[in-house]
């Protein structure tokens, strides 16, 4: 990756009568950046940040956020532009590679995903290791680190052939290993891919048909999987992708980054949001009641959150969120489908975005609440829902930690610390204590 910050000045940084000079990096878009490197070697302090949302991990070309306009890109796209009129797997090659494919280069991309959809026939063993009631974040960790051993070539990360390969697998496989995931939850049998499919037909198909009676893919609920599939796609430096990109600096291979990726994404703060949104509505249960939990909501002193309204990043309407209030209104036509959750989720939306307190505190619906009430008019647990989106998140994963190896600035991640413990004395045995 070629450096492309431009210094635009300096900082000067006083500490104990030691002046430091600060270069003053600027990007393409967003805030300039002081460059802290040479702190610790100057002035012999380090800086604390904690949750680092005050500092730059890396230099980045891959995505975009400005949390305040609400904008969203993916190497220059906006994500409204990519979602209606891109498919997912076109974005994954942008990511990867910074450029939208030509058509040749598209098809290309495509084939060689589609021949790696099968799984190897020992991986179905791996889930009658699972219980039943196993919760579907809990296989996915394990069964995708375990994908490294039916690959040996890929423990080199340092050769690009074999990393690529690694990536095309990932992307092509974690539909496949997701919806096993929710058949083996069902209690039903595996389907295997069907390569004439499209990437999110393919997936429904191996999600939802069974042996008993045949089964067609509706287009519009293969749009809407699409859709969510690229609004997910990647999100700058979040969580569980800067996990992904520290556990790579080690030189850890493409699987145990993605696994470590995917451990970090079940968290509710993180990919668990929409999963906590749903089950938010179902504690709500009837419209009737929807005043009793907003005024909970604005209550400081009640613990009781709005889940799928406002976000850490954005201070704006979620872009994303755009897109898929248009996408969940044509996946509940579609369906028909009519419940006091989907009732309440309609009636929480209308409120949101006319109520003066939502909009005084930017509470705007954001991706998490609509796509869990699309997933779950189509049929899939909740438990599944951050499956899908380690199954979306895997492509910015891969394309975040191709980035980090091939930029020659990147060193293994090793954050520091204060401390604050005891302070240095001696040890007594046992007997004296």
């Amino acid at each position: 990756m070629i450096n492309k910050t431009k210094q635009t000045g300096t900082a000067k940084l006083e500490v104990k009568g030691t002046t430091v000079e600060l270069p003053i990096l600027s990007g393409t878009h967003g805030p300039d950046v002081v460059d802290v490197k040479r702190v610790y070697a100057d002035a012999g302090v380090f800086t604390l940040d904690p949750g680092f949302t005050s500092t730059g991990s890396c230099e980045s070309q891959i995505t975009f956020i400005n949390g305040e306009e609400g904008i969203l890109l993916h190497r220059g796209y906006p994500i409204d532009q990519l979602a209606d009129q891109s498919g997912f797997l076109e974005v994954a090659y942008l990511l990867l590679n910074g450029e939208l494919p030509t058509q040749p280069e598209f098809s290309e991309f495509a084939g060689r995903v589609t021949q790696h959809t099968m799984l190897h026939t020992q991986m179905d063993s791996f889930f009658d290791g699972f219980r039943r009631d196993s919760h579907p974040m809990a296989m996915l960790t394990g069964t995708v680190g375990a994908m490294s051993a039916f690959y040996p070539g890929a423990m080199d990360s340092s050769d690009p052939e074999e990393r690529n390969l690694a990536y095309i697998r990932l992307i092509a496989k974690m539909p496949t290993l997701a919806a096993r995931i929710y058949k083996y939850t069902q209690g039903q049998p595996f389907v295997d891919p069907l390569n004439e499919l499209g990437y999110a037909e393919n997936f429904l198909r191996m999600c939802f048909s069974v042996p008993a009676e045949p089964y067609k893919v509706s287009p519009t609920l293969a749009r809407a999987m699409d859709k969510i599939f690229i609004l997910h796609a990647d999100h700058e430096q979040n969580a569980s992708t800067s996990t992904v990109r520290l556990a790579g600096s080690s030189g850890a291979h493409p699987y145990a980054a993605v696994a470590a990726g995917v451990a970090c994404l079940w968290g509710p703060s993180h990919g668990g949001a929409n999963e906590a949104c749903l089950n938010m509505l179902r504690e709500i249960g009837s419209v009737d009641r929807i005043p009793e939990f907003i005024e909970r909501a604005k209550d400081k002193n009640d613990p009781f959150r709005l889940m799928g309204f406002g976000h850490r990043v954005y201070k704006n309407y979620d872009p994303r969120a755009t897109v898929m209030q248009k996408t969940a209104h044509e996946v509940l036509d579609e369906l028909g489908i009519d419940t006091p959750v989907l009732r309440v989720a309609k009636e929480l939306e209308r409120i949101a975005l006319e109520d003066e307190y939502f909009k005084s505190k930017k509470l705007y619906p954001n991706v998490d609440f609509y796509s869990g009430v699309i997933l779950d008019a189509m049929g899939f647990p909740t438990e599944m829902f951050t499956v899908l989106f380690a199954l979306a998140r895997t492509v910015g994963w891969v394309s975040q930690l191709n980035e980090m190896i091939e930029d020659p600035t990147q060193r293994i991640g090793r954050p520091r610390q204060i401390y604050t413990g005891a302070a240095k004395r001696d040890f007594v045995p046992i007997s004296q204590r």
